[in-house]
């Protein structure tokens, strides 16, 4: 079976969530910086089905992990 690798964009439309540049940069604007301490999947903002895809998108090292993994970071940086 071959694995397919998403972006961030892919992430974003998987999510159910606007997927161009300009909506991406927004939502991190809007919703980051978060808390060293503050899992990003666990976030208020998540939907409950949001938050399960994105916790398991991480610990199953996912097709979806990189792109995860991204805007982890993404939300945990100042902008």
């Amino acid at each position: 079976m071959e694995c397919q690798f998403h972006n961030l964009s892919n992430l974003f439309a998987q999510l159910g969530k606007p997927s161009d540049e300009a909506s991406i940069a927004h939502f991190i604007e809007t919703h980051g910086p978060l808390p060293e301490s503050q899992r990003f999947h666990e976030a208020p903002f998540w939907t409950p089905s949001q938050s399960v895809f994105l916790c398991e998108s991480l610990l199953d090292d996912a097709d979806w992990a990189d792109a995860a993994d991204e805007l982890n970071t993404r939300l945990h940086h100042p902008h």
